[in-house]
């Protein structure tokens, strides 16, 4: 007798949002580990994503710990009825020098270092900054520890643009040098869809609005 085949893993599906928009990111400034609070609109793209969730059956919601993550969670979690789970590695890169400044403002106080790190992001982090290659290992890490613990599960994971594009490169095999050329920045709260089955990432969609502020 043939053996029987092994049972088909079941897949988990992650639902990746970035957080809504804070003061410093409508003004483009890097934000990083700093704890921003959300704007206005901020809050309204957060209240489409809870109307998304509500009919999105979610079995578990996911957030970095930082504010601007929580607050955006907050409308999904009373859309579900989930409470949300905080993962310190889901937490954002730190920009160094870079937190809370514009890019423009960093030329002038930092031109060989922006340069460089314009250049290739993850060989060349900004100084004081935390390594892209680790915050990617990190993250993918975490990503991954969720997919296991839940198999077949809908999780939806809010975090943050630099890190979820590093860690989208880890699962998918692409340089982490290319992130910002590869995966263009994530509109805030726009949905990006993951399914892992058996610890196998695949990318089924990336930064689909979920209404009129995404």
């Amino acid at each position: 007798m043939n053996p029987a085949a092994p049972p088909t893993p079941t897949p988990t599906t992650l639902f990746l949002a970035r957080h809504g928009e804070t003061v410093w990111h409508a003004e483009n400034r890097y934000t990083g580990v700093s704890d921003i609070e959300l704007t206005p609109r901020g809050v309204e793209q957060a209240g489409e994503l809870g109307a998304w969730a509500g009919g999105a059956r979610l079995d578990a919601i996911v957030t970095s710990p930082l504010t601007r993550a929580r607050r955006t969670a907050e409308p999904a979690a009373r859309a579900t009825g989930l409470t949300p789970v905080v993962e310190p590695e889901l937490t954002e890169i730190d920009f160094g020098v870079a937190e809370g400044r514009t890019i423009a403002e960093l030329h002038a106080s930092h031109p060989r270092e922006t340069a460089a790190f314009l250049g290739d992001p993850a060989a060349h982090p900004l100084p004081g900054g935390e390594d892209p290659k680790a915050a990617a290992g990190r993250g993918a890490a975490a990503l991954l520890r969720l997919a296991e613990a839940r198999p077949g599960g809908r999780v939806l994971v809010v975090a943050h643009n630099t890190l979820f594009r590093l860690v989208l490169c880890r699962l998918l095999g692409i340089p982490e040098s290319e992130y910002r050329r590869v995966l263009p920045g994530l509109r805030n709260c726009a949905i990006t869809e993951v399914r892992v089955s058996a610890g196998a990432p695949a990318l089924m969609s990336y930064n689909v609005p979920t209404g009129k502020a995404g």
